[in-house]
């Protein structure tokens, strides 16, 4: 299996090559990496203290994140390296200032393996969620370094657990320790012999936290506000936003207000989105604001955290079909959710439904009735808020587990 692997990598390196002629974000995924060596010969020293960090994209950087600004902030002397396997994640935190090299991960070949470590020389090397490389794996094994899972979960249907998938298993003897988000995570692991595992937690948690310590204060939002009652949309996609709007034409009072920011930012979808609405609607980017407008939509990316700080409830896009967005940014705020029905993947999304703090939504008639009881009733909406609240609040340190590991190293 190794050897098809190691066939299947090296042919999709050429495909993509033709792909990237086509594809504007393939194009990105190769040419970020021709960079990466460069970078790291330009950036670390022989004698540097390195740890690495490799995230898949944006939400596991998120992930990762509060462990990168411990470990700086306990170890300055420390450089961080921080490796994407995607251009979403790597286009957006390129310029992330706790971290010393940021770049692409090269592609998984056995002399990019080789090469890679060897510039790196990292002291421990950290991976984020579900990241199994195999030939980085093996030869982070071959030389010895330690090397953990960050906010790990691992399911049933998974290759490690099938009757096939022995050559993937032996990559996990690469880890010299597993921290999980849950015990089901652990059990899987323990079937197939691995003890090196802790029940940490999930990291996000951590870092949606410290994100309510922060000035989340946007002058531009609360004079579009003014202390109505406000529901937030974050990371819409069409079929989402085929509700909210049917909602808001509709059904909406002029006492509400209605923040959507979606999650793509066209100019024909934000185009598309603003004609579809009847209410008085403005853009972020207008350079006049008209703070009589019922709806705002956000065409611009990076602040929807802190709108989300302005919410009466929150509505979080992709459960219709490509995945729930993050769900924990507007929980730890402390106000009700919504999400749509393809959430089950997402751990936080089904216990906070099982909580009833996370109203579950498939149609617009299950939009309108949840949106309506949430308007009227205060007290509905402030006991739901307090659910998520106190949830947030319960799930609170796996980053201190994992730096005392750490600390030791």
């Amino acid at each position: 299996m190794n050897i098809l692997y190691n066939i299947a990598v090296y042919i999709a390196g050429f495909l993509l090559k033709i792909i990237a002629l086509f594809n504007e974000k393939i194009a990105l995924f190769l040419d970020g990496r021709k960079e990466t060596f460069h970078l790291i010969n330009a950036k670390i020293a022989k004698d540097d203290e390195v740890i690495w960090m490799h995230c898949a994209s944006l939400g596991e950087f998120e992930q990762g994140r509060p462990l990168i600004e411990e470990i700086k902030n306990s170890y300055p002397e420390i450089k961080i390296v921080l490796t994407f396997f995607s251009p979403s994640g790597y286009e957006v935190r390129k310029n992330y200032a706790f971290a010393d090299v940021i770049t692409y991960l090269p592609l998984d070949t056995k002399r990019n393996a080789r090469k890679f470590l060897e510039m790196v020389h990292p002291k421990m090397a950290i991976f984020i969620k579900y990241e199994f490389w195999p030939n980085i794996l093996q030869a982070l094994k071959k030389k010895n370094i330690d090397t953990i899972l960050v906010s790990g979960i691992f399911r049933e249907n998974q290759t490690f657990f099938k009757f096939y998938g022995g050559w993937m298993r032996k990559s996990l003897k690469a880890f010299s320790h597993f921290f999980l988000q849950n015990e089901s995570s652990k059990k899987l692991l323990q079937k197939i012999g691995f003890d090196n595992v802790t029940v940490s937690g999930d990291t996000r948690f951590d870092r949606v936290f410290e994100i309510t310590k922060q000035d989340n204060h946007l002058q531009f939002v609360e004079d579009f506000v003014q202390h109505k009652y406000t529901l937030v949309a974050g990371s819409t996609w069409p079929k989402d936003e085929e509700l909210l709007v049917s909602y808001i034409n509709n059904l909406a009072s002029s006492e509400e207000k209605f923040i959507l920011a979606p999650h793509l930012i066209t100019q024909k979808t934000i185009q598309d989105l603003q004609q579809s609405i009847t209410k008085k609607s403005i853009l972020f980017t207008d350079k006049k604001k008209d703070n009589s407008a019922q709806v705002i939509i956000i065409n611009t990316i990076g602040i929807l955290t802190k709108i989300y700080s302005y919410a009466n409830v929150a509505y979080v896009g992709g459960g219709f079909g490509v995945g729930l967005h993050n769900i924990l940014e507007p929980a730890s705020f402390g106000i009700p959710l919504i999400i749509g029905p393809n959430h089950k993947k997402f751990q936080e999304a089904v216990e906070l439904v099982d909580l009833k703090a996370c109203k579950v939504v498939e149609n617009k008639e299950d939009l309108k009735t949840e949106l309506t009881h949430l308007f009227q009733d205060k007290n509905y909406r402030l006991q739901q808020g307090k659910i998520t609240k106190n949830y947030i609040e319960k799930n609170v340190g796996a980053t201190k587990i994992i730096m005392s590991y750490i600390s030791k190293k």
